[in-house]
């Protein structure tokens, strides 16, 4: 192992004595150091550098059996289990793009970013906990899946003996990514051709692709559409609608992701808990861990389509990246469910501020 992560795994173990149960993620910031490069000291005591064959390692998941996709950003953890059955992988113009769409393992995958890969056993209280790890190219975290007691491990070790790639020693080349430009000034757009553009939207795919052509970030749409299309609601609407789509038993779909990958949940969900700043679901198969410290905005959107319109709940930090996304469980050709609507009817309007 090389004297950089030789000296990063020795900061890492006096960290861990000191906080045993410290999670990677918060490790990594405490260290100064990204969450890839702390797996990478782990090289040859736990940790496996696999080759970056990103399309042929995924391809490869669904003999592990049922397994638990983990998919995150700062301040939201999506967690699913299920099986990656029917990967699909193709290009759309510059972009290289990945699927997984099954009951349990819906997925969409922007590959570009995935560009490091390690497999990792962990020791924790029941026993090793096994997992493959995916990183872009800053070290960030894209995504993670982990072994459960239904998964054949015999799978997973052929797997990692497959794709284990020939360096073991080496520190990561990362790079950072550019700084985000900031969207184009109000008096710069017309917004008179936005808004008839946002009307006759046949296709919520299409949403992306219409603010990219008039240069508008996705809160400023929201702003200056209009409350037919868009209205800024309480900063507490996502709990109330994960709250109220479990008292009414609603089918929802939620969706967490990052650059590199994004994680959606359809179905139902019934236990809901606190615990300090997170707002948690914890169902047998999904888990959402949600911190409400970092919501700076909520969004209603409605978008129409050919089959009616389809109405999210949008959460934002305070950064202008989206958190978490709500929406009522819906496939192609098929409205959106009226017990969803009222739902989303029912959220408390943002406030206007007083002027004193």
């Amino acid at each position: 192992m090389d004297a950089a992560l030789q000296e990063i795994k020795n900061r890492l173990a006096q960290l861990k004595e000191e906080n045993p149960n410290m999670r990677a993620r918060n490790a990594a910031e405490q260290l100064a150091v990204t969450e890839a490069d702390l797996i990478a000291c782990q090289m040859g005591d736990g940790a496996i550098r696999l080759d970056s064959k990103m399309e042929e390692i995924l391809s490869s998941i669904e003999p592990l059996g049922e397994v638990m996709a983990l998919t995150r950003n700062e301040a939201c953890v999506h967690e699913r289990k299920g099986v990656y059955e029917g990967p699909k992988f193709f290009s759309n113009g510059p972009m290289n793009m990945g699927l997984f769409v099954n009951e349990d393992i819906d997925l969409r995958l922007f590959m570009s970013h995935w560009v490091h890969v390690f497999a990792l056993t962990e020791k924790i209280k029941s026993g090793d906990r096994n997992s493959l790890q995916f990183f872009d190219k800053s070290g960030a975290a894209i995504h993670k899946i982990y072994l459960t007691n239904k998964s054949d491990e015999t799978a997973y070790n052929n797997l990692v003996a497959k794709f284990t790639a020939e360096d073991q020693i080496s520190s990561l080349v990362l790079e950072e990514y550019a700084v985000k430009k900031p969207g184009r000034s109000d008096d710069d757009v017309d917004w008179v051709d936005f808004r008839n553009s946002w009307a006759n939207l046949k296709d919520t795919h299409d949403f992306f692709p219409m603010l990219r052509k008039f240069g508008v970030d996705r809160q400023q749409g929201f702003r200056k559409v209009g409350a037919e299309f868009a209205y800024e609601v309480e900063t507490n609407a996502a709990r109330y609608a994960i709250e109220q789509a479990r008292d009414k038993e609603c089918e929802i779909m939620v969706f967490t992701g990052n650059r590199g990958c994004i994680q959606i949940h359809t179905g139902t969900v019934k236990k809901l808990v606190d615990h300090g700043e997170w707002f948690n679901v914890l169902d047998p198969k999904f888990n959402l861990h949600l911190n409400e410290t970092h919501i700076a905005e909520c969004w209603v959107s409605r978008k129409p389509t050919v089959d009616g319109i389809v109405t999210a709940v949008e959460v934002f930090d305070q950064f202008g990246e989206i958190i978490t996304t709500l929406f009522g469980k819906r496939k192609p050709g098929e409205p959106e469910l009226p017990l969803w609507q009222e739902i989303v009817a029912q959220l408390p309007k943002k406030k206007a501020k007083s002027v004193a």
